[in-house]
Order: C-alpha cells, then structure tokens, then sequence
C-alpha cells in the first residue's frame, strides 16, 4: 500500500489518498477535490472507497464532489451519520457556511473492526469516540490515519456535539495505545508522529 497527502484544507486539514494495484481509498475531503482528481486519474486509479474519520465541516466539506465524481462507496461509523447530515452539529453553521453543501447519505456504515479490501490490503476501522460520537481511526499496515482523534503531542478537542474528554482518552488508552511503537500516525491536521512517541510524550493523554 501507498498514500499520498494532500495538505492545506479547510483549517489546515489533511486529506489522503491510499492506492495499492490500482484501487484507491480517499481519507477525509476538505481538501479542495480538483487536486485530489487530479492525482487519481494521473494514477489511473479506480476509487473504490471515501472514508470519513468523522462528519465535522473540515473533514466533509468536498465529499458531494467527491462522490460525484468517482462513484466510490462513501463509508461512515454509524454512530456519526446523523451528526454528519445535520448542519447544526456538523459546523455548517457554526461556522457560516453561506452556499449550500450536498450531502450524500452514507453507502456503508461502519463498525468497530470492520475491514475494507483494497487492491491486496485491508483497511482495519477502530471506533475511537471522544472528539466526536462516531470518530474513527483507520489501520493499514503500519499506518494509523487518526483523523482528529490523535495528534503530535496533541488531542482532538471535545467540546463539538457529542464531544467526550473522558471517551477521547479512553480511545487513545485503550484501542491505540496498545499498537505498536513503530506505527505512524498521519493526522487530520498537523505534522505526523509515532505511536510510541505520543504514549511516552503525550501530555493529555
């Protein structure tokens, strides 16, 4: 498997691009979809796949192109479909977005464990809860995509709907902590850094 990421969304967010023998999965879409088509049809990739790791503004805001666009299976937790389709819980409002956002409804709902095939690797979904009901983090290889569960030194902040300090910590503890040291982890905003760097250096954790 191969990733590429793509930087400078809506609030500094990250997007990626998983590809492995010519399927692709996309992570996240508040980055602007032009750039991110652009690299799947220089590629010649198929997209089988957009993930969410959650429904907030930042992280859904292309995701109507996006799907237009490719066809692909749009993948959402099921414990943050409604927050992803309701503009007052998602930051629509929040955040004054004026024009109109379509929103696709999910094609598949996640669970804890699921796993998604892609080319000749599998996409392992871990529920983590805290910074949003449904969050989730996604596992392939030895790359976590945490979207805004963990970060560098960091943690996703918890005062959005549905929003847990308590459950936030207890994902990181309890389903990624135990990873190994080595794993990458490639964040929804920020720099990236490693599993057992964050579970010796992390203060809010």
């Amino acid at each position: 498997m191969e990733f590429k990421v793509f930087s400078n969304g809506i609030f500094d967010s990250h997007s990626y691009v998983l590809y492995d023998n010519g399927e692709c999965a996309v992570i996240d879409c508040g980055v602007n979809s032009v750039d991110i088509m652009n690299f799947i049809n220089e590629n010649s990739l198929k997209t089988r796949y957009i993930i969410l790791t959650h429904g907030h503004i930042d992280h859904i805001f292309y995701v109507e192109k996006l799907k237009r666009k490719t066809g692909a299976v749009l993948c959402v937790h099921e414990d943050e479909a409604e927050m992803y389709l309701d503009p007052a819980k998602n930051g629509m409002k929040l955040f004054g977005v004026k024009r109109p956002v379509g929103l696709p409804e999910p094609d598949m709902l996640l669970r804890h464990g699921s796993r998604l095939p892609l080319g000749n690797s599998s996409l392992e979904i871990i529920h983590t809860p805290g910074h949003s009901p449904g969050s989730i983090c996604i596992l392939c290889e030895n790359n976590l995509f945490s979207g805004d569960t963990l970060f560098a030194l960091s943690v996703g902040r918890t005062d959005f709907y549905g929003g847990s300090s308590k459950k936030l910590t207890e994902s990181i503890r309890e389903r990624l902590y135990p990873l190994d040291d080595n794993v990458k982890v490639w964040p929804g905003h920020g720099t990236s850094t490693t599993i057992g760097y964050e579970r010796e250096n992390n203060p809010y954790v």
